[in-house]
């Protein structure tokens, strides 16, 4: 899931005339997880890599799931560069799809930064290629900005794309929030404020985030203080007023019920922000399924739970300001500065903690959502095929007696010899987290609802044939 971005680039680029980026073409798949993310800990958003629900591809009628032959061709229309030559990469911070992000040191400054390394391999066409482009445009016009990652600079080899960037090294926003273990509405309004002054400086600059999510808001460093930053701009596009957008990207719990339509604008992003802000003050999404297309459902079917606790002791401005971010009508919701302006976030919020039991829920989201990520790390850099290895592999490993279904002692030792250092407590809410029947096992429907989104029905039928191999006594 991300990174922050230090430093200037001696490339400001400006947007690309429209048209030109691909990125408003009806029949392209959209993909987020370029890579993991910079933040310490891993996981973290700048490049989508351990993302909770990742962002979504939508397959057209008649698609292929095979890989297509990769593009060899200069994808930064610059001369090749060893990032090496300038920086020394160290550890791996985080995973996605497309690749993977390293802490990396300037070999003259001693700075510490990240380095987000895309696999030219994975892009498997012109629109990829371009997604690439446009998110370091995009990065150098935003550059500047006090919560928006900022790049120290592109690179390319042969084999990948480099994107050095400012390290996050505070870690997650809802971690950081369950860390600190006291929490109300007034911190809820503080944080919903810097997230939507991020969307309305996108906004103002011609940018659509399209990807806003918790994972792709990072702390700056460890302090007490430090400054929020939005990462992640890979699937992120320059808008023109007016301009309507039809390709289907984003994350399936934050996505916009225009955007599933295929008719949409910046709009779409305040819708985002309003469903962070609703699991703020409450644990939980608001659209919530065991499947992406179920979330899916939800989203367009638009019903928002104000009655199950803790809404009922939340103030009325609160619900009054979430439910005018979700408004359905994207002409009637609130505009970002318009929610900057509402009561509740300029200053009324009640200070008053709030329930512990959203805290729990929290942390149960956010563990959840770790179970997903460290499935992520084994399988991201796997082709369509490999993928489905890589998740057998991962199960096979953890059910050591070939049971079928995961248990609490074969997940901790599991995740032991994937090299988590999870705590036997933060091992046990990812169990629960994941055991969605509640049986105390983790069974193939649920090992894979937590580790992958089967977007295609195709690949779903070779999960389960993966699953029957070495489910040996059908136990299911």
């Amino acid at each position: 899931m991300g990174n922050c971005v230090g430093g200037h680039s001696d490339r400001k680029t400006q947007p690309p005339p429209h048209g030109d980026s691909g990125a408003n073409n009806p029949n392209r798949n959209a993909v987020s997880d370029r890579t993991g993310g910079a933040g310490v800990g891993g996981g973290q958003g700048a490049g989508g890599g351990g993302s909770t629900h990742s962002a979504f591809v939508v397959p057209q009628s008649g698609t292929s799931v095979k890989q297509k032959p990769s593009l060899t061709g200069n994808v930064l229309g610059r001369p090749l560069e060893d990032v090496r030559s300038i920086y020394t990469l160290g550890r791996e911070l985080g995973r996605g799809q497309f690749g993977v992000t390293h802490l990396c040191t300037h070999k003259v400054t001693g700075e510490l930064l990240a380095c987000k390394s895309i696999a030219k391999r994975k892009l498997t066409n012109k629109d990829d290629v371009e997604d690439v482009r446009r998110e370091v445009q995009i990065m150098h016009h935003l550059e500047g900005q006090k919560n928006i990652v900022e790049l120290k600079g592109a690179y390319e080899d042969k084999h990948n794309v480099h994107l050095v960037m400012e390290l996050c090294a505070g870690g997650e926003l809802f971690d950081r929030i369950i860390q600190r273990g006291h929490y109300s509405e007034a911190a809820a309004a503080a944080l919903c404020r810097t997230i939507v002054q991020v969307v309305q400086t996108c906004h103002s600059l011609g940018v659509m985030h399209r990807d806003l999510k918790p994972e792709n808001f990072l702390l700056a460093n460890k302090k007490e203080d430090a400054p929020l930053k939005a990462t992640d701009f890979g699937l992120s596009v320059f808008f023109k007023p007016g301009e309507r957008f039809t390709d289907i990207v984003g994350s399936a719990y934050y996505v916009a019920p225009e955007v599933l339509k295929r008719n949409y604008g910046p709009e779409a992003d305040v819708w985002s922000a309003g469903v962070i802000l609703y699991i703020l003050l409450c644990g939980v999404p608001p659209f919530w399924a065991e499947t992406e297309q179920g979330i899916f459902d939800a989203v367009l079917q638009g019903h928002i739970d104000f009655s199950s606790d803790p809404w009922p002791k939340i103030s009325p401005k609160a619900k009054d300001l979430v439910k005018r971010m979700l408004n359905q009508n994207p002409k009637e919701r609130l505009t970002a500065a318009e929610v900057l302006s509402h009561p509740w976030v300029a200053g009324e919020a009640p200070d008053k903690p709030l329930d512990n039991a959203v805290l729990s829920r929290l942390k149960q989201f956010t563990a959840m959502n770790k179970l997903k990520k460290l499935a992520l790390k084994v399988i991201a850099e796997s082709l369509s095929e490999e993928e489905i290895m890589g998740l057998k592999e991962m199960f096979r490993s953890m059910d050591t007696d070939n049971s079928g279904t995961i248990t609490f002692e074969e997940l901790k030792a599991g995740l032991q010899k994937q090299g988590s250092n999870l705590a036997e407590s933060e091992v046990r809410q990812l169990m629960q987290a994941a055991d969605v029947d509640g049986d105390g096992t983790i069974d193939y429907l649920e090992f894979i609802t937590a580790t992958m989104h089967l977007n295609k029905a195709s690949q779903e039928d070779h999960l389960y044939s993966a699953f029957k191999h070495f489910d040996e006594d059908d136990s299911g």
